[in-house]
């Protein structure tokens, strides 16, 4: 495990997957982050790269080769992740291609994930550099889960999340079987920017959205008002997500999507992928600000 602290915050980060597992009040020792209890799902806060959720049969074509990922690609649960440098109040992670990697990704790449504390606010950055000969092809994302509720007199049902402009928008619905982006979507915004906690609204898997104008989403509670914000200004796409019996609920920013039901696997053309040229750097950050009252 790695730490950074100050005056506000205390901020956890394991070795494995460079993955995010506590953010508390450094005063009262307030943990905003769900604890990951292996009975109902076992991520805290997963890096995802270079996917975003499924693929459709769990392969995807590159160049006439087929390729194999696991959902969310090879940074979770990864053991290799190097911790690159440290300071007072930074943190930065890195894992490069290998030989094993390039049989299920087939380019030449170094990936970093930094964590900056600043004051109450956590900065999350993703770098990809290419250090290939051609241009490669990735997603990548966060899977951040806050716990919910906070505070022991509260419920889960006290919390709702607000989006940062009213919007008008459809959830676009996955298929339970197989992970994938159905054809069919689901009002959830007529002109509005809350949506209201409750356990069965994950009953059929994760929000998703494609085309939010709000590039903030606040974690408020009825008791307690803003609980923190979740800013993702580089991040087109937004997943919201949890366990339907899990007291937590993850606000994921995405730079990628599942693959469609209808796609032809071709990950050149997959939704949302993105491209770097050889000797070029890919940098998208977002940040998590817990509201200053929780701290004092």
């Amino acid at each position: 495990m790695h730490t950074l602290k100050n005056d506000k915050l205390e901020i956890t980060i394991k070795q494995i997957g460079a993955e995010l597992c506590k953010i508390k009040s450094a005063k009262h020792n307030t943990n905003f982050m769900w604890d990951g209890n292996p009975n109902i799902w076992n991520g805290i806060s997963p890096v995802l790269f270079p996917i975003i959720g499924a693929l459709k049969d769990g392969s995807y074509n590159f160049n006439g080769a087929d390729y194999k990922l696991p959902k969310h690609g090879f940074i979770r649960h990864n053991e290799n992740m190097l911790l690159d440098k440290k300071n007072s109040n930074s943190l930065i992670f890195k894992l490069g291609y290998n030989e094993a990697l390039l049989k299920m990704y087939p380019f030449k790449f170094e990936f970093y994930i930094s964590y900056l504390l600043k004051d109450n606010t956590l900065e999350v950055t993703h770098t990809v550099k290419n250090r290939d000969n051609k241009t490669i092809y990735f997603s990548v994302g966060g899977h951040p889960a806050f716990k919910c509720p906070v505070f022991d007199d509260e419920t889960y049902n006290d919390y709702k999340l607000e989006l940062e402009h009213n919007e008008t928008a459809k959830r676009h619905l996955i298929n339970l079987e197989n992970g994938l982006i159905a054809d069919n979507t689901e009002p959830v915004f007529n002109d509005s920017n809350i949506i209201k906690l409750r356990h069965d609204l994950f009953d059929n898997d994760a929000l998703v959205f494609k085309n939010l104008r709000s590039r903030k989403v606040t974690l408020m509670s009825n008791k307690y008002g803003a609980i923190l914000t979740v800013s993702y200004p580089d991040f087109p796409y937004l997943g919201i997500w949890a366990k339907p019996e899990g007291d937590f609920v993850c606000i994921e920013p995405w730079l990628g999507i599942a693959d469609s039901e209808t796609t032809n696997q071709d990950f050149k053309t997959k939704e949302g992928i993105l491209t770097l040229v050889p000797n070029k750097l890919f940098k998208a950050s977002y940040t998590i600000e817990i509201n200053n009252s929780l701290l004092v």
